[in-house]
């Protein structure tokens, strides 16, 4: 609860639209050990020299159709 609380709030403050908010945490909350992976992922190639964007989208095309039944 706490922790999606302060997730809403900087998706808000970073301009997210609240429907996407919403459908996010939704998301989150159905299978949280996918985004734990997702994270850890967009993490390790960042620290491999990869720019935030760049890693973000790579991994995301990478569990795209998981994403989709997500949804």
């Amino acid at each position: 609860m706490f922790k999606n609380f302060l997730l809403k709030k900087m998706l808000r403050t970073q301009g997210v639209p609240e429907a996407q908010i919403d459908m996010f945490i939704t998301m989150m909350e159905k299978d949280p050990e996918l985004f734990k992976t997702i994270a850890t992922e967009i993490q390790e190639k960042i620290n491999g020299g990869m720019s935030q964007m760049d890693a973000g989208m790579t991994v995301m095309k990478k569990y795209e159709d998981e994403l989709k039944k997500l949804v």
